[in-house]
């Protein structure tokens, strides 16, 4: 299943990740572990952000997932399964049989 991790930092455990390089180390494995098809980099509400777009194999995967970023940064995470325009359409006829 397509998702979006989104994932915010804590600022002074971020900084300290950064700052020792082990925010780089971690990112790679999980990239390197979720092979995103997309990830983007941004500051919401003042706390650095990811935006990660990635195939969901399983649930089982998720605390894989979310850990690092929780043990490392101090993170906060959402999960959300998203569609892409061509899944909306086909949901919308699907639902449309209901009615």
């Amino acid at each position: 299943m397509r998702m979006l991790l989104r994932m915010q930092m804590d600022v002074e455990a971020g900084n300290r990740a950064i700052k020792d390089g082990s925010f780089g180390e971690m990112l790679e494995r999980v990239m390197g572990q979720i092979k995103p098809e997309a990830a983007y980099f941004t500051a919401i509400d003042g706390k650095r952000t990811g935006l990660i777009f990635f195939d969901l194999q399983d649930p089982s995967q998720i605390p894989a997932i979310a850990e690092p970023f929780f043990m490392g940064v101090n993170a906060a995470i959402d999960l959300m399964p998203v569609m892409t325009p061509e899944d909306v359409q086909k949901g919308l006829e699907e639902a449309a049989k209901a009615f």
